[in-house]
């Protein structure tokens, strides 16, 4: 792989040693799995504040409320998506993108009644709104160029009631609870905690390089690829991308090579860098 030029690997040991060490690194694990567990005890018995059910969204037909997007199911996870208006497929949000193109089918999250959709949100933390009609056309565009299927809505009519208190133009997963016409948020996070859409970076911290990102502890001439996010190609090489601007979303790559068009229609440039900016998603 491009880029990956470390000769360094793990010590070799007997079977023995080995399974020692791993049973060691296990007992770890499992305490890790029970605590995780104690955790969404505690989480389940959170309070819950009522928000507006009847908060107007932007829907791919019509104008719509925050009670529709639950489409009859008593709960709903929405992932509040960073867009930068008027900018071009390769400029978007990584991170979103990365956190998306683990979501896959829904049938399971269904089967529990809980709804699951996106709420893009014609802005990011370095750039204000644009036009939320025109912003929302653009997202739905993004969508389809990534082949995504899930419901996806603009939160931007209400985004400073939704997100109250948080910091708008960042993505977060916020929970919500249907009871009849009134609607209630249960939980949010943000930033890593994002992180329980995805399967990637699991696997990968189950390998013996783990991410490869400059802020792991790992040893020393370990590989570093820098941010598996966003990439200068894709395959075969992946050329990695340790220092923005440049490349895409890692994800696009395989799009582009299916032959999707990445035209968002976007009106041209924000005249912000997303290199330098604070706002920068990832």
């Amino acid at each position: 792989m491009s880029g990956n030029t470390s000769e360094a690997q793990p010590s070799v040991v007997d079977r023995a040693t080995f399974e020692q060490q791993l049973e060691g690194l296990r007992a770890r694990e499992k305490a890790h799995t029970r605590e995780g567990d104690a955790i969404a005890a505690a989480r389940r018995r959170l309070p819950m504040v009522e928000v507006a059910a009847d908060s107007p969204l932007l829907g791919p037909d019509d104008p719509m409320t925050l009670l529709d997007a639950f489409e009859g199911r008593r709960q709903m996870i929405a992932y509040y998506f960073m867009w930068w208006p008027g900018r071009p497929a390769a400029e978007q949000c990584e991170g979103c993108t990365w956190v998306m193109s683990h979501v896959g089918e829904l049938a399971y999250l269904h089967s529990r009644d809980i709804t699951f959709a996106v709420f893009c949100q014609g802005r990011n933390t370095a750039y204000g709104f644009g036009d939320a009609q025109t912003s929302y056309e653009e997202s739905l565009r993004y969508r389809a160029f990534m082949g995504w299927t899930m419901p996806w809505y603009s939160a931007q009519p209400s985004l400073e009631s939704l997100l109250v208190g948080r910091e708008l133009g960042l993505f977060h997963l916020v929970c919500y609870l249907r009871d009849g016409d009134r609607v209630f948020e249960t939980y949010w996070t943000k930033r890593r905690g994002a992180e329980a859409v995805d399967y990637s970076y699991a696997l990968m911290d189950l390998t013996a390089f783990g991410r490869q990102e400059g802020w792991e502890d790992s040893p020393v001439d370990w590989p570093r690829l820098g941010h598996a996010t966003r990439t200068l190609g894709g395959a075969p090489d992946w050329p990695p991308l340790r220092e923005w601007p440049g490349g895409r979303p890692t994800a696009q790559w395989p799009c582009l090579d299916a032959g999707r068009s990445d035209d968002l229609g976007a009106t041209g440039s924000t005249g912000v860098d997303p290199a330098t900016e604070p706002g920068h998603c990832h």
